[in-house]
């Protein structure tokens, strides 16, 4: 994995586990982490994510806009995936070596009705539909995230 790609996964698991309210403090526990960034490369991270601020009842906050990064983390899911294969019952997704959780954590935060759940291994994700006529629309999904990456 990227070093990019790691550092923006660590920044979303810091953001849905602290409270971060400034730049300064985010900045600082990736640096104690040792990833080095600078506020710049910070800001165009917060972009990409899909990262807003927000008023919380214990004062500002960034967070996880889902609908942006949603767009914005699809985009970089699909330079992982290799391959996109189906039988009558499964859609099974090829990946980078490593990488097949991340991107069944991804599928299954989607909340698509089509989909029961996945599971994943090292490099394959069992996509589990919950009806054989949604195999299409899964596939078709799938071939779409790989389109859609980061020029």
């Amino acid at each position: 994995m990227s070093a990019k790609l790691k550092r923006l996964n660590r920044i979303k698991e810091i953001l849905n586990n602290k409270n971060i309210s400034s730049h300064e403090g985010l900045v600082k526990i990736l640096s104690e982490e040792g990833v080095q960034v600078t506020q710049a490369t910070l800001s165009r991270d917060f972009a990409e994510l899909g990262v807003i601020r927000t008023i919380t009842e214990h004062g500002p906050r960034y967070i996880l806009d889902s609908h942006e990064s949603g767009k914005q983390i699809a985009k970089l899911i699909g330079f992982e995936i290799l391959s996109v294969e189906h039988n009558e019952s499964m859609v099974l997704i090829r990946t980078l070596s490593g990488r097949a959780q991340g991107i069944a954590h991804f599928v299954d935060r989607m909340n698509s009705p089509e989909i029961l759940g996945t599971v994943g291994g090292d490099d394959t994700v069992l996509v589990i539909p919950s009806s054989q006529k949604y195999i299409p629309n899964i596939v078709s999904m799938v071939k779409k995230m790989m389109t859609e990456q980061v020029g």
